[in-house]
């Protein structure tokens, strides 16, 4: 995987063969920063990365001035991992060990962005659940967005507050936010 932009554009980042992930393609990744970056100043943005795997995401927002973000991932090798690429990079990132449904049960941080990239293989009420916590624990600021990458066999279309989907190659990205304030 590589850095696509900021600060460490380019870099490549090698992670061990043993993490139990799948990492967003750099197309993915690449299309999915151009709508953040339409949106959103990325120096101002508090981001909590869900299902985190190898810090993927984590290092982009980080590169492009990022400062507060918050990783969540049930495997140590994964943590530890992030914990030392963003030691090394100098990037801040505070990666946690924990289950994402119990952290987002318990969490009271509240974040501009939410990214969640679970595993393909889990059910749908799996999927489902996460917007759910989400929007029932108001984890989402003013104007934040949750976005959680699936397969394109599932729609998530169905959910509270989804506003729409993006399809990259396999992936799709599907956006939900908090309802306007009319």
């Amino acid at each position: 995987m590589r850095i696509i932009s900021g600060l460490h554009k380019g870099k490549r980042i090698t992670a061990p063969k043993k993490l139990p992930v799948r990492p967003t393609t750099d197309m993915a990744k690449e299309a999915l920063f151009n709508i953040l970056n339409n949106r959103y100043y990325f120096d101002d943005l508090v981001v909590l990365d869900l299902f985190a795997g190898t810090g993927n995401i984590s290092y982009e927002f980080a590169s492009r001035g990022t400062k507060q973000i918050s990783a969540v991932d049930a495997d140590y090798g994964c943590v530890r991992f992030i914990n030392e690429t963003s030691d090394a990079m100098e990037m801040g990132i505070a990666a946690y060990k924990s289950d994402v449904f119990n952290y987002l049960e318990k969490s009271r941080e509240k974040a501009n962005i939410i990214f969640a990239d679970p595993p393909y293989g889990l059910p749908l009420e799996s999927f489902e659940k996460i917007p759910k916590l989400v929007f029932e624990k108001e984890l989402l600021l003013e104007n934040g967005l949750l976005v959680i990458e699936h397969a394109n066999q599932m729609d998530l279309s169905h959910l509270d507050n989804f506003v729409e989907k993006r399809k990259y190659g396999g992936s799709i990205f599907s956006l939900f936010a908090n309802p306007s304030e009319d």
